[in-house]
């Protein structure tokens, strides 16, 4: 068959008919698929299958056309259907479908080409209406970023799970070096199972592509460490690994994953991050597992902010030191531990803070690289003496090391709010917030933030985040307190969310020293504010066997009862806390909290002129100009004094100065109305003439 004769045939056997129709057809279908899909979210997967198939069709469509012929009694083979055409003529249905297909699938690339716009304006609109039932929308989750979940314990001793959680800490501190990946805190992560049922809310939740999901054996001198990386959104495996090592080779198998994961999800790495990967924090296997224990009884520690806890931890870490003098790590998270008890439990003397600030430098002398050592010596800087351009340079610097360090940021942000620089607080706090989303600790402090700004719809709303993240969380529990007693002046409904903390917590926080409610507890002022003062005294029937409970029940008792005006009463317990105090004081002069107490154990003696010198040499101390979170509630502190000892006209100046300031934990309108501490000089006209004051709201 020549080629004009081959061509010919193909006319005659209506292959050229079928090869457009099929065209005109299989346009029209990609049309459908791309313009329709997306509307009712079919994934892309769909509409790449059906473009597959119309183009695999193709040639079979053609083979067909060649070989049979459709006719109006059925398919035939085309010699046979030629003859029955010879007979009826030819037929030109063909034509129809053609013709129809074609204005279709114009008339639907037309529609998609110029109705984008109101189609994308409709999806919005629905993925608005969506978000607006979730309780915030979820930003945008890049794809190199990951949350190492906890790792499950396989031991046969069960008491071996802080293994299990430092294998799965070492791995997420690997990774945090990275600058190109998106790292999730550990603090988040914890609160989430070793193998959650729906990967895809957890994706939602921390923000992340892709999570980590392990389980550690430990038997003697042996470790089994299976880990498997889960592309969360499509929850889907990645890949898979079983190391069965040595115990002494432990840190190469973190150092193993941490790159795997890194190459998985084709994140860059410096040189530097490369060697961090590398890195094992200390070559005694014995010490690494005190260190580990260390590191359990201080999340314990933090979350209780009980004295003991912290003492316990201290112990671990210094027993890690022992064994490995060279143990950087281990000495940083002992400065951390011994700080944190000394800002939220009992100050520590000078020598003593001289020997923790010896301890940090010692360990960025073995490591200077070490983002953990820099934020220690921040802490101390912080902590230790307010030094908050030392304390700055410290978290900045971890953060160059560690770009995904949550405590540096976080630290960050809290020198800020002492600084007073609002609104790069709140940025600071919210960055930390999303690499440690499910952070009670930094959510608490967010909400407090936004309580002191007066803004108190947001603090209302991401306190109570805070309390259902961590229901112990003493920040989170106070912050929300105060939003609803400052904020709305509702004392039932404060009562009634007072009513679903844990019974034995006292909501007191000892580095925030300013006005009467850290004195007695955010608890036992609950029951203040509605006179009910009985109920208040007993939230301090029990308390610890150390020096600082004695001191703190002693006082907290003499103030409820200088409020109740019982001050023949109050004389035994204010006795007992002139006594303490002032012995405390010659050991520690400037010790805030001390000299807090001292002020209203006085007054319930009617020392009053020892309680103003008291509550004068606070603010002399600490002024807002130095710490703008402190320094404000020094001053309400101040007033408070000065409204029981006569001072009425320098108690409401103040007052009027703290309005003006970002101070709303302390003063707002609403508590200046229900507070009953403020009833010596509430008939003031100075006073009343406050209560119509516009008052400072916002950064």
């Amino acid at each position: 068959m020549n080629q004009r004769n081959f061509f010919a045939e193909l006319k005659r056997r209506n292959v050229y008919k079928v090869a457009v129709a099929y065209a005109i057809v299989g346009w029209l279908l990609v049309q459908v698929a791309t313009q329709v899909f997306p509307f009712f979210e079919i994934p892309n997967w769909a509409v790449r299958l059906i473009v597959l198939a119309i183009v695999i069709g193709f040639p079979i469509a053609l083979v067909i056309a060649w070989a049979f012929e459709l006719t109006p009694e059925g398919i035939k083979r085309t010699e046979d259907a030629d003859r029955a055409t010879e007979k009826r003529g030819k037929p030109y249905a063909w034509i129809y479908v053609v013709a129809v297909g074609a204005v279709l699938s114009i008339g639907l690339f037309f529609l998609g080409r110029y109705s984008t716009g109101n189609y994308a304006a409709s999806r919005s609109a629905f993925e608005e209406l969506r978000r607006d039932k979730q309780s915030e929308a979820a930003p945008s989750i890049p794809q190199k970023s990951i949350a190492v979940l906890p790792f499950e314990n396989l031991s046969d001793d069960k008491n071996a799970a802080y293994f299990a959680d430092g294998i799965q800490d070492e791995i997420l501190t690997k990774l945090a070096s990275i600058a190109d990946l998106k790292v999730i805190s550990r603090t988040s992560t914890a609160k989430y199972k070793s193998k959650p049922e729906d990967l895809k809310t957890v994706s939602q939740q921390l923000g992340v592509a892709t999570v980590l999901e392990g389980s550690v054996q430990k038997a003697t001198d042996k470790v089994r460490v299976n880990v498997q990386l889960i592309d969360a959104r499509a929850d889907s495996h990645l890949w898979a690994k079983s190391y069965d090592r040595d115990i002494k080779d432990v840190f190469a198998v973190e150092s193993e994953v941490a790159q795997e994961i890194a190459d998985s999800l084709q994140a860059r790495l410096s040189p530097a991050e490369a060697s961090t990967l590398m890195k094992a924090p200390t070559a005694d296997t014995a010490a690494y597992d005190l260190f580990l224990k260390g590191e359990f009884e201080l999340r314990v520690a933090n979350t209780s902010l009980k004295a003991e806890a912290f003492d316990q931890a201290a112990a671990w870490y210094q027993q890690a030191t022992a064994r490995d003098p060279n143990f950087a790590l281990a000495y940083a998270k002992l400065v951390e531990c011994r700080l944190n008890r000394h800002w939220f439990v009992q100050t520590l003397t000078d020598a003593e803070l001289a020997e923790v600030k010896g301890i940090a430098e010692h360990a960025l002398k073995l490591a200077p690289d070490l983002a953990e050592g820099h934020v220690s010596l921040g802490i101390f800087y912080y902590y230790g003496y307010r030094d908050y351009g030392k304390a700055l340079d410290e978290f900045n610097r971890a953060i160059q090391l560690q770009p995904n360090n949550a405590p540096a940021i976080e630290y960050s942000g809290y020198v800020h709010r002492r600084q007073g620089q609002w609104q790069r607080c709140l940025e600071e706090l919210s960055k930390a917030l999303q690499i440690d989303p499910r952070s009670a600790d930094v959510a608490g402090n967010l909400g407090q933030t936004y309580g002191l700004l007066r803004m108190w719809k947001d603090a209302e709303r991401v306190s109570r985040h805070a309390v259902s993240l961590d229901p112990y969380d003493v920040i989170g529990m106070r912050a929300l307190l105060l939003a609803i007693l400052n904020g709305k002046g509702d004392i039932n409904e404060a009562q009634s969310v007072v009513a679903t903390f844990p019974p034995d917590n006292k909501i007191i926080i000892m580095s925030i020293a300013g006005d009467v409610g850290s004195v007695t507890g955010e608890r036992a002022y609950s029951f203040v504010m509605v006179r009910n003062f009985e109920s208040a005294l007993k939230v301090w029937d029990n308390v610890g066997n150390a020096p600082a409970d004695d001191r703190r029940q002693a006082a907290a008792r003499s103030a409820i009862r200088v409020i109740a005006g019982d001050f023949a009463g109050a004389k035994a317990d204010a006795e007992k806390a002139v006594r303490l105090l002032e012995d405390r004081l010659r050991q520690q002069p400037n010790e805030l909290v001390s000299i807090r107490q001292l002020s209203w154990s006085y007054l319930a003696l009617k020392r009053n002129r020892d309680a103003l010198k008291s509550a004068r040499q606070l603010v002399e101390l600490l002024p807002p100009e130095k710490d703008a979170l402190l320094g404000a509630a020094n001053l309400a502190g101040l007033a408070q004094i000065e409204a029981h000892t006569g001072a009425t006209a320098d108690a409401v100046a103040i007052l009027r100065r703290l309005l003006s300031l970002p101070a709303g934990e302390s003063v707002s309108i609403a508590r200046l109305k229900i507070d009953p501490v403020w009833d010596p000089i509430r008939h003031d006209p100075g006073f009343q003439q406050l209560l119509t004051t516009q008052e400072h709201v916002g950064p």
